[in-house]
């Protein structure tokens, strides 16, 4: 698409800067040209219609991606049928993963439905339109075992209040099966006493809130970090901050770019070979949990999972494969 600032964008200032909001320089001319009913409804596609940011922003990076292929082809809305986006789609397949394929015939499909619910369009030319094959019984995010884990928050330097900051926020990981982005959001008042032990209050997807009781090895770290902080007076400010090259805390929450730089950082420091994430924690978490008696009902209920079949993704326990067993094969 053109840049913004280009002087033959025709994007109304008040949709630019609700655009600019959801990380859209400016209307695709698929949409422009559709006349301002369309373009006004883009917008609420957006702005009103989905309100999970990191949806947004992937949603929003799936659409402009097909408005340009419509548009390097000389295509409108009016004359798109099921058969040009389905050709879409089997190109898309040629470079992206098929998550991410029906993850863009997703947002497609719904940009779609909104725009017929709008009148712009009178059917959704991808509602038929079938996305590839994709089905998993077993996680790919590696997992480490316990010993792994342990090897990896003893090895953090505790003496500086990065240390401190980094092995509370692995602890929590850990421990409460958060998810990064519930992690990084969270303020001080969200690790919070209630009777005689603390809980850790999660923000998840969808605005939904989400209470853990704190693990008493997260409770240890957390009160560690809080105290080496000195931030635990400040309820309303975020958390899991930033460090400045001095040393101190910003007021600036870390984002989940930050946090991934830090457990990869930390991973070379205890030299773990595993090629872990932040996602790493939550599946090693529950694997733990499970190889120690609980049950995927109540890893789901701590892990804030719709579905059990989303637990099991991250059961890790059946994966073993021993030489005993392969040398059953008697050929």
């Amino acid at each position: 698409m053109i840049p913004s600032d280009d002087p033959r964008d025709l994007t109304p200032l008040p949709h630019r800067r609700q655009l600019a909001r959801v990380g859209l320089g400016r209307l695709p001319d698929l949409i422009t040209a559709a006349g301002p009913r369309a373009s006004r409804r883009f917008v609420e596609f957006f702005t009103a219609n989905i309100r999970n940011r990191n949806t947004r922003e992937a949603y929003a990076r799936a659409v402009v991606r097909f408005c340009d292929w419509c548009e390097t082809r000389g295509l409108t809305l009016a004359r798109l049928e099921p058969i040009l986006v389905a050709a879409y789609i089997e190109e898309l397949g040629q470079t992206l993963s098929k998550p991410s394929v029906k993850q863009h015939l997703a947002a497609i499909r719904m940009l779609f439905d909104w725009l017929v619910l709008g009148q712009v369009i009178p059917s959704n030319p991808a509602s038929s339109v079938r996305g590839p094959k994709y089905v998993i019984k077993r996680g790919k995010t590696p997992v480490l075992s316990a010993p792994e884990t342990r090897t990896l928050l003893d090895a953090i330097d505790v003496s500086t209040l990065a240390g401190l900051r980094d092995r509370a926020l692995i602890g929590v990981m850990v421990y409460s099966f958060a998810r990064i982005g519930a992690v990084v959001a969270m303020r001080v008042q969200d690790y919070c006493p209630r009777g005689k032990r603390w809980w850790i209050r999660l923000h998840e997807k969808g605005g939904k809130h989400h209470e853990v009781p704190a693990h008493h090895n997260a409770e240890a770290y957390m009160d560690a970090y809080l105290q080496g902080a000195g931030i635990a007076g400040d309820k309303k400010s975020p958390l899991f901050r930033t460090i400045a090259r001095s040393g101190a805390l910003t007021e600036r929450a870390m984002s989940r770019i930050d946090a991934l730089k830090m457990v990869k950082r930390r991973a070379r420091g205890a030299r773990i070979s595993t090629a872990i994430s932040c996602h790493t924690f939550r599946a090693t978490g529950i694997t733990a949990y499970l190889e120690n008696g609980g049950t995927i009902e109540h890893a789901q209920a701590i892990a804030a999972h719709e579905s059990p079949r989303t637990t099991k993704l991250y059961d890790r326990t059946g994966n073993t494969i021993t030489l005993d067993e392969v040398e059953r094969i008697a050929i």
